[in-house]
């Protein structure tokens, strides 16, 4: 719909113009919405940010991201999800919970992708970035389609244009990291 015009913004961005970001977000706002409603659909019940701050406070960290090359809409968006796991991480970190406490922000990739088994899967978001940070030192890219699928919500052909590859290297990539990430998460809760 706005194709042209993101396009054109995303350009002005990645030159450095902090002004195309603020005429890009209300273009993508829904879009943004989308992702945070469905990243916060897999915390506990009662986390105190809402879809709202979620993206404002993306917003806020993606004003200070500067020489990005930006590749078109679905790139800005998956980086946009990345932002928002951490924002969640980092809000997590900072409310003093425990790696295994009680009120831990839970995140359940089963639900969102069918990344873990429904029993026993282990969701508590410490133990799932560490998984993820295991992942991107053995491949980035493989976690970068972890991202783009399941918090970012893109489809196969939207994750390869995001990172510039083929539709057929995401599937390869998403059937290994999903296989990966279930027996990492699985260990981790099993012993």
């Amino acid at each position: 719909m706005h194709e042209p015009e993101v396009s054109t913004l995303l350009d002005e961005l990645s030159r450095g113009s902090r002004e195309a970001l603020d005429r890009l977000i209300p273009i993508v706002y829904e879009e943004l919405r989308r992702i945070a409603h469905g990243q916060l659909g897999h915390e506990r019940p009662g986390h105190t940010l809402n879809t709202t701050a979620l993206v404002n406070e993306t917003y806020l960290r993606l004003v200070n991201v500067d020489r990005v090359k930006w590749n078109g809409r679905a790139h800005f968006l998956a980086v946009a999800a990345r932002v928002m796991r951490r924002v969640l991480i980092d809000y997590a970190r900072a409310r003093g919970r425990d790696k295994r406490g009680g009120d831990a922000v839970r995140v359940s990739l089963s639900d969102a992708a069918e990344l873990l088994a429904a029993e026993g899967g282990a969701e508590d978001m410490a133990e799932l970035e560490e998984a993820l940070a295991r992942l991107e030192a053995m491949n980035e890219r493989q976690c970068r389609v972890v991202e783009c699928r399941c918090f970012a919500g893109l489809s196969v052909e939207e994750t390869a244009e995001a990172l510039g590859t083929s539709p057929a290297t995401v599937k390869r990539d998403w059937a290994f990291s999903r296989a990966w990430l279930n027996r990492e998460l699985g260990r981790r809760t099993a012993g």
